[in-house]
């Protein structure tokens, strides 16, 4: 059948938004069932700060360009993690007054629980018939990225 014709607004809506709706519904779900998991005081933020430190940490300038925010919204998310013990500020290895900010076995903890969600989930949707083919969505979604930013994979950036 014609998309066009169709009586779905689904099938008729542009790819922006069908992109936008699925994450949002995603993210949405994964959100609450962290919550349930004991981690209601994070956000999707905070998720994205540990991904942006889980190797090497980094200078609050460094998460500010991988999170592309300024570095006054970086430092805030820095203090506010500090505080709630997810981070800390250690000495820069290269010396100076630069401080490398680190996870906390809090964070690394919060990361693992988040990754067994997430993984559940995006079985949970598979299985559900939503994503049968999660693998082709995968590879296609990747495709598409590729060819709107070449080889270098951009940050995925708060946008909410």
């Amino acid at each position: 059948m014609d998309p066009a014709h169709s009586d779905d607004p689904l099938a008729r809506a542009e790819l922006t938004f069908l992109l936008g709706m699925g994450f949002q519904l995603l993210l949405t779900e994964f959100n609450d069932r962290l919550a349930t998991a004991g981690y209601a005081d994070l956000r999707p933020i905070h998720g994205m700060t540990f991904q942006a430190l889980r190797e090497r940490g980094a200078t609050s300038s460094e998460l500010a360009e991988r999170l592309g925010v300024t570095k006054q919204a970086a430092g805030q998310i820095v203090d506010d993690l500090e505080k709630r013990g997810y981070v800390r500020r250690e000495p820069h290895p290269a010396g100076g007054r630069r401080r490398l900010v680190v996870l906390t076995d809090a964070a690394r903890e919060h990361l693992a629980v988040a990754g067994r969600i997430l993984h559940r989930l995006e079985a949970e949707v598979a299985e559900q018939g939503a994503g049968a083919d999660t693998g082709v969505l995968r590879s296609e979604l990747a495709r598409l990225i590729r060819a709107l930013s070449g080889d270098q994979v951009p940050p995925l950036r708060p946008v909410w």
